[in-house]
Formats: structure tokens, sequence, C-alpha cells
């Protein structure tokens, strides 16, 4: 006698035998590998293409970054021109000191600013900020003495680069502080060239005392020009040409 419970289990075991048989027969399929050939080449060109653009674009930013940064040593450097300029006219008016006297011999005395008339206070006449040179990690200025080869050579290259007319000045203290610290003006028209040398930064780069002037410690080529002059150490900023 046939056990119904018997031939029951025996189908449906059967039947899950076949599922297991098919879906073995699914997982068992040859799997493709040029497609995932395709998508790894398709990777590395886009992975080429990045680094090719990265290499376009750095040098440009470089530049701007530069850029931006000399502007900024341009500014500042132009700040304290003018505030040598302040401490020399009020030194000289209230009789402090006239010529080398009058001058600033450290940043200190610029940012200390200068007396207020019938005040207890001294005024402003330099920001912390522009105390500092932007173009180098120290941050320190060079200071450009009187009669220097650094301010003698900064000289000729304004005077090529305005054909042979100096900035004259109206205020009569600028223009007697002008001829003290410059030597008699030259003519520069057939040096060719709007920098005569190039050794006066490094001359010059340690001096100390009474300044006309700073420039930038960095020995690099510029990416602007300031006058011409397309080395940044050889930026002077002085208020005897303003």
């Amino acid at each position: 006698m046939t056990n119904p419970n018997a031939e029951r289990d025996h189908n449906i075991l059967g039947c899950g035998q076949i599922r297991s048989n098919e879906d073995l027969s699914v997982n068992n399929r040859p799997i493709d590998h040029s497609e995932g050939g395709y998508t790894l080449v398709a990777l590395l060109a886009l992975m080429t293409l990045l680094a090719l653009f990265a290499m376009a674009v750095a040098p440009s930013i470089q530049q701007q970054t530069e850029r931006e940064k000399e502007k900024e040593a341009i500014f500042r450097g132009e700040q304290v021109a003018d505030a040598i300029r302040d401490y020399y006219r009020n030194r000289a008016a209230t009789g402090r000191g006239v010529g080398e006297q009058a001058l600033p011999r450290s940043m200190d005395d610029l940012l200390e600013g200068v007396p207020i008339p019938g005040g207890s206070k001294n005024r402003q006449i330099l920001r912390p900020s522009a105390a500092r040179d932007p173009m180098t990690p120290e941050g320190e200025w060079r200071f450009v003495l009187p009669r220097s080869q650094s301010l003698i050579e900064f000289q000729q290259s304004l005077l090529f680069y305005t054909d042979n007319v100096i900035p004259q000045t109206r205020d009569p203290q600028m223009a007697q502080l002008q001829q003290f610290a410059v030597p008699a003006l030259v003519n520069v028209t057939n040096l060719g060239s709007a920098s005569a040398t190039s050794s006066a930064s490094s001359v010059d780069e340690d001096a100390s005392g009474p300044f006309v002037g700073v420039a930038s410690r960095s020995k690099r080529d510029s990416v602007l020009t300031y006058y011409g002059i397309e080395r940044e150490d050889q930026w002077i900023f002085t208020p005897l040409f303003r």
C-alpha cells in the first residue's frame, strides 16, 4: 500500500531539487570580464585627464597667488613710505631734528606714531600689518639708507621708467630730504635697461640706522612690475619720489 504522505514528501523534495539545480545553473553562469575591463580603462582615462588638468592649472594658480602677495607688498610698502614722510615732517616741524636726525631708526619708531599737538597721545601713522613684509616668512622689511647703492639704482630705474623726469615734490621738507638722501640725479637715457645692477640689495641687506625707505628681502623675479622693475627685492618704497 502506497503511503500518500511519502509520495507527497517525494514530490516536495523533487521540486526542491529542481529549484536548487536551476539556481545553481544561474549562479554558475559565465561572467563577462570585458565589462569590468572597459570600466577600468574608462576610470584610468578619467584619472589621466584630471591629472593633466591639474598640471595645467597649477602654474596659473601659483602665479595668481604670487600676484596677490605682490599687490599686498606694494600696498604695505607704500604705507610705510607715507609713514616715513609723516614721521620726518613731524620731527622737522617741531625742531627735533633735520636731515638724518629726523629719520626713523626702527619700525617701532613708525608704529609709535607722532605726538598730537596739544595732546597727550600719539597719532598712528602706520598699521601693524604694514610693518611686515608679506613676501618673506620672517616678515622683516629691509631698510634702505640714505645715499645707499640700492637707492641709487632705484633712482636710475625710476628715471629710465619716467623718461628722465623725476616727480618733483612741493613739500619743502621732502625736497630738503631728497637733496640730503639722494645723490645728484644722473641721465640714464643710454643705459638701455631699467636696472643698472642687481647687487645692491645683497650689499644693503643687513644695513641698519636712519632709513628713508624699505624693500623686500625676497630675491624672486616678480609677476608684477613696479616702475618697470621686475625683481621683488629691488622695489623700494620711499617718500622721496612720491
